[in-house]
């Protein structure tokens, strides 16, 4: 059985070629092959997953294996192929299920695009990468997958800048800024990949292996902790946390942390899908499940770990900042995005301080109610969209404060909790998870465990950076949730918004469950009252795989300080956000621009960190490349190609007359007198007289037996 593995990424990848080369043309028959793929790659996914899950401590040290030998590598042949263990199987109980709803909520929500075969046909490559990725035994071919992931991020992200003049309702502005948001997100994401491949080279020329289970050896482990380098500016470290950090910065592009994050907001110009793909089931998790994979060569060096450090450094500022900046959002998908990245950044902050066990559950988590959220919004925005569309067709016109509508804006919306009860409630549900509402949510149990973990270990710093970044977190998910749902509608798009079709509902009711429910399965087993739920299952089997890479996880007893203070603050957050947004009428200004003042518009501008890139590394980057082009072609090349063509012409016209016509030309013309004259006499003997033919034979053959006798 273990054969089938193979199957999980190859049946996604083979619904793409088929709608590619065959069935491109039918819409239903592409959707379906997309489906139908994940499907069955989701079964197999949750048998192997929940084999491993079961009898962690079998798997956690003998992964069920598929090797092929791949190519040769100087005294030996590279085998590659995929593999599970525990990490493997928490991941594919999550993200085959998860690609799964989203493809079956897309049929609803791309209905009517012309180009709907193929936006299923690049679902189904994504799903073939993050597949991929996650199953690989080895670096290399986690590589090649993991940059799958960046092609097709690129591809859908700029879905919209693909359309034909006229060919759907979406204007010049957002096809323009479509295919500059693909560009962005490609390009950024490459400066961290090129860190990471430096690593992996480094890596492979070290241990000349990038399989998991040579490179993660105990033995290797020790061997790069005690071999040391001298690196520029920092002086002497050992080879593993030089390789770590390297590693590292392509999880900071991928899952889009500071100072790499800017892609992400922007990403949200494709189809809501893709938004859902990217921020909870594929991409940004690839850079988690990264960190946490190779976790062991962070870990190992003791005392001062500068990768450790830095790891939590760069996690706990991102989970403040991008918090900050999801305040003063109106785009309720962008208000997601940051979220995303203060999330990611929590993860991070786990893994930085140690908290193995706490980064998983909170990355399984998460990937659930932020993909409901995403969901929510976009039929939030399916709905919009509608309402507006009736709107125009019955030709009213509204004030709307001097703004354009955009069906994405939150001041547009309002009271829409009435008009879909079904997106409303399970949006709130994911909300209150995504703000770790206590005790009944999934959030509140992943989350808790991190500050738990902070606190316990006395990284105090971390703990109440998170702390706030949790209160944010909190308010900005009330926000949204009230200016959404709650009140009366601020337009009339929002009057004449319905609920979504059932293939978009569905998969929200789903998903619903598991961002309450899903916790559950951590509630710590100290934890009173509830602790005989869940009996921290999920950690004791995470920690299994823990073991197995030789790090000890501390099982931490109940203390209800941090875990008070954690509930204070998501209790405080949502409170705070009632109290400004769901106790008064809302109007199309913020009732926090004005008191904020500056500070919101800071927030609003997201810092000017895009502003900032903008007018330093980017301008940059074009002053160097027209530079280069005007010393290439302007200041030295073309002058030299074309001196090189001047001298060439000016070589022949002088050589013309005394080589070309004075020997060639005669040496031809010679050649042409000649054979002009051999012909005038061969011409004489051709009579057209067979019987002279004849002859000429007889007397050539009886002088050549003349010749034979004497």
């Amino acid at each position: 059985m273990d054969t089938l593995l193979v199957l999980i990424p190859a049946l996604p990848f083979l619904a793409f070629i088929t709608i590619v080369l065959v069935t491109n043309h039918d819409k239903k028959l592409s959707a379906s092959l997309t489906i139908g793929a994940t499907a069955i790659s989701w079964l197999l996914g949750w048998y192997f997953a929940f084999r491993a899950l079961l009898h962690p401590e079998h798997y956690a040290s003998h992964p069920m294996r598929w090797e092929v030998p791949w190519f040769p590598g100087g005294h030996s042949v590279f085998v590659t192929g995929f593999q599970v263990d525990v990490l493997t199987a928490a991941m594919l109980f999550m993200v085959p299920f998860l690609c799964l709803l989203i493809f079956i909520y897309s049929l609803g929500y791309m209905e009517g695009d012309p180009r709907f075969s193929r936006f299923f046909a690049y679902l189904a490559l994504f799903a073939t990468g993050m597949l991929g990725f996650i199953l690989a035994d080895n670096m290399l071919l986690a590589f090649i997958f993991w940059e799958l992931m960046g092609v097709c991020s690129y591809l859908l992200i700029g879905f919209w800048s693909f359309r034909k003049p006229g060919e759907t309702h979406i204007d010049h502005a957002q096809v323009v800024r479509a295919r500059n948001a693909s560009l962005k997100a490609f390009i950024t994401t490459r400066v961290g990949d090129t860190v990471m491949l430096a690593g992996m080279v480094l890596l492979y020329a070290m241990t000349g292996s990038l399989r998991w289970s040579e490179v993660l050896s105990h033995e290797t482990l020790e061997m790069l902790a005690h071999k040391v380098t001298t690196v520029p500016i920092f002086g002497a470290a050992p080879w593993a946390t030089v390789l770590a950090i390297l590693i590292f910065w392509g999880a900071i592009g991928k899952s889009a942390q500071f100072p790499l994050h800017v892609w992400l907001p922007d990403a949200m110009e494709g189809p809501t899908p893709v938004s859902a793909l990217i921020h909870a089931a594929t991409m940004v998790s690839a850079g988690v499940y990264l960190i946490i994979r190779t976790f062991p060569l962070f870990h190992i060096v003791e005392g001062y770990n500068g990768a450790m450090w830095f790891v939590a450094f760069i996690g706990t500022f991102t989970a403040f900042f991008a918090a900050t900046i999801g305040v003063a959002q109106f785009d309720i998908k962008r208000v997601l995005a940051y979220s995303t990245i203060s999330q990611l950044g929590y993860m991070f902050a786990a893994l930085g301080i140690g908290a193995y066990v706490a980064a998983a559950f909170h990355l399984i988590m998460h990937a659930f109610f932020k993909a409901l959220l995403f969901l929510g919004s976009g039929s939030v925005i399916h709905a919009m969209h509608h309402g507006h569309h009736v709107v125009h067709e019955h030709g009213h016109h509204e004030d709307l404060g001097g703004l354009e509508f955009n069906p994405n804006d939150m001041r547009f919306m309002g009271g829409l909790l009435k008009k879909m009860p079904i997106t409303g409630w399970t949006f709130i549900a994911g909300g209150l998870s995504l703000a770790a509402f206590p005790v009944v949510t999934a959030g509140f149990w992943s989350k808790d465990e991190i500050l738990a973990e902070a606190w316990h270990n006395g990284h105090f710093w971390v703990f109440w950076t998170l702390a706030i970044a949790a209160f944010l977190t909190a308010f900005y998910t009330g926000r949204q949730i009230f200016m959404t749902f709650f009140g009366e509608p601020r337009t009339e798009a929002a009057k004449h918004a319905h609920e979504s079709p059932k293939t978009m509902t569905y998969p929200l009711i789903i998903l619903a469950f598991f961002a309450i429910a899903g916790g559950w399965v951590g509630i710590p087993e100290t934890f009173p009252v509830l602790g005989h739920i869940g009996r921290g299952w999920f950690q004791s089997v995470i920690a299994t795989q823990a073991e197995a890479f030789h790090i000890h996880v501390e099982h931490i007893p109940f203390n209800p300080t941090p875990a008070l203070i954690s509930m204070a603050m998501a209790l405080g957050g949502l409170a705070v956000a009632w109290l400004i947004y769901g106790t008064r009428p809302l109007g199309f200004e913020d009732p926090l621009e004005r008191p904020l003042n500056g500070l919101w518009t800071v927030l609003h501008n997201k810092y000017w960190i895009d502003e900032l890139y903008q007018n330093t590394i980017i301008a940059f980057a074009k002053w160097l490349s027209v530079t280069l082009y005007k010393f290439d072609d302007v200041w030295v090349i073309d002058p030299f190609v074309d001196g090189v063509g001047r001298f060439g012409r000016w070589l022949a016209f002088t050589t013309r007359r005394f080589i070309d016509e004075q020997i060639i030309d005669r040496l031809v013309n010679l050649t042409a007198w000649v054979s002009n004259l051999l012909g005038e006499w061969f011409r004489q003997i051709q009579t057209g007289q067979v019987q002279n033919y004849l002859l000429a034979i007889l007397l050539t053959v009886a002088v050549l037996l003349l010749l034979g006798v004497v």
